[in-house]
Formats: C-alpha cells, sequence, structure tokens
C-alpha cells in the first residue's frame, strides 16, 4: 500500500507530461479534420463535430505542389542517410570497442568533442566546399556526410559494443576468424537493439530536416517534405485546415515508425547507457 502511494506523484507527473507533449499533435489532428467553417466558429482546442477527410483529399490531390513527389524525395533521402549512418558508425565504434591501438582514448576524446561544434558554425564552410564540388542542387551534400560516423551515434554504439563479452572475440580469433569477420558474423548480429535505435534517431532525423534541404535543393521537383510543407504553408497563409493536414501527413510516417520500433528503441537506449 506504501508503495503504491509513493508512486502515485509519479505517475501523476508522468501523465501530466503525456498530456501536455501529445497536446500540439491533438491541436494539430483536431484542426486538420475540421471543415473551414467548423474551424472559425469552434476552439482549436475542441473536437470536431463532423470529422471530414476532405482536407486530406485536396492536400493530395493538388496539382501544383505534390507530396506524393515529396514523399518520394524524403523516403530516398532517409534510406539512404539512414544505411550510411549505420554502415559507417558501426565501423568505427567496432574500432574504439574492441581493437586495441596507438591513441584510441584520445582520438575518441576528440571525435567526442566534435559534438560541441554547433551546426551553424561548420554551415558556411560546408556549403562553400559542396558548391565548389559542384553537388548544390543534388541529394549528395545530404547524404555523403552521413557515410562519415557523427561521433554521438559513435558513441551509443561503442557503449553497446563494450558490453559484449570479450569471449566471444578471442573464441573466434582461435578459429581463424579476422577481425571484419568477428564484426560481420558475431558483433552486428548481437546488436539488433543497438542498431534499430541509431537507425531510427538517423531516420526521423533526416525525414525532420529543413536546413539542409533548404540550402542545397533549388528544383521544386527535388524537394522533400519539410521544404515542400513550408512551401505549402507560404501558398496558404491562412487556410489552416489545409496547413494541419498537410503537417499530420507529414508526421504520420514519423509516428507509426516509432510505435513499430520502440521496444528496440527503448532496449537500446537502456543497453547503450550500461557501461
Amino acid at each position: 500500500m506504501i508503495r503504491a502511494v509513493s508512486k502515485t506523484p509519479v505517475v501523476l507527473a508522468l501523465t501530466l507530461g503525456s498530456v501536455l507533449f501529445m497536446m500540439p499533435f491533438f491541436v494539430m489532428v483536431s484542426m486538420s479534420l475540421k471543415s473551414p467553417e467548423e474551424l472559425a466558429r469552434t476552439s482549436v482546442l475542441a473536437w470536431p463535430v463532423a470529422p471530414t477527410l476532405e482536407n486530406y483529399r485536396f492536400v493530395l490531390a493538388n496539382p501544383t505542389i505534390s507530396f506524393q513527389l515529396f514523399f518520394r524525395n524524403t523516403v530516398v533521402i532517409a534510406i539512404l542517410t539512414t544505411l550510411g549512418t549505420l554502415a559507417s558508425s558501426a565501423v568505427v565504434a567496432y574500432g574504439f570497442a574492441r581493437m586495441k591501438f596507438a591513441g584510441r582514448d584520445r582520438l575518441f576524446l576528440l571525435l567526442l568533442a566534435t559534438m560541441m561544434l554547433p551546426g551553424i558554425v561548420t554551415m558556411i564552410p560546408s556549403y562553400v566546399i559542396f558548391a565548389r564540388l559542384g553537388w548544390v542542387n543534388t541529394y549528395l551534400p545530404l547524404v555523403v556526410p552521413s557515410f562519415f560516423a557523427a561521433a554521438y551515434n559513435v558513441f551509443l554504439l561503442r557503449q553497446f559494443f563494450l558490453n559484449l563479452p570479450r569471449e566471444l572475440d578471442e573464441a573466434a580469433m582461435l578459429d581463424g576468424a579476422s577481425p571484419w569477420e568477428i564484426f560481420a558474423r558475431i558483433v552486428l548480429p548481437l546488436s539488433g537493439p543497438a542498431l534499430m535505435t541509431v537507425g531510427i534517431f538517423a531516420f526521423i532525423y533526416n525525414w525532420r530536416d529543413f536546413m539542409g534541404p533548404l540550402l542545397y535543393l533549388n528544383e521544386p521537383d527535388k524537394l522533400t517534405l519539410e521544404t515542400g510543407l513550408r512551401l505549402y504553408q507560404s501558398q496558404n497563409d491562412d487556410q489552416w485546415h489545409l496547413i494541419m493536414a498537410a503537417s499530420t501527413l507529414v508526421s504520420v510516417p514519423l509516428v507509426v515508425l516509432f510505435f513499430l520500433g520502440q521496444k528496440a528503441f527503448i532496449r537500446g537506449i537502456v543497453m547503450t547507457g550500461g557501461k
């Protein structure tokens, strides 16, 4: 009984936090299901009396701004960058976690120090480099950097790799396995939750990326969902029912992805922080 009472404040705090966190999403969905007339005469917090999908049909059928095209572009970029992030981060993390070489710890600290650099600091130099390479108005500036491991992802995977028993490596070496074979046949198959966590982080980040496509993509046919949403908002300034419908369409795939992978995601977060 005492234990249940002691948990009550925690449950109440978590419930309140969940409600506050979900409120913007509720308002967005609610507004997207209202007709212009109902939206004008009701509060944004009120659930629609007569929900309608007409706003979604109008957004998807818009001949000027093709959300289907933006969706395809975003999926291509998000998948490629996620694969690049997983491949590069796993290889680098494996080297820092399971291999011994001179200066390993100092190099790892140097890698972590790059997390202190705000993206705004490297934005202009990066643009100059990509412009001189002739990559502007292509997907290369958005995809290629993902194949060079980011510090945060390396840190997460390294923490997970450190928790794997060393005896597995030693047994494989006795059988004649090379470091690459150990990595591919032992470490990776055992690292599903950590890889899933990094993959979800990478996919969500690139799906929601606005600044990158805004900087490097100029042609309308190459825009992503986020930049397309901003374009749609500029053309439908005061039609909030349409803007909210478009915003919901952009957000739904991420919600579905999280619910499908939440168990592996939470397990990966817990296990990467275990050491």
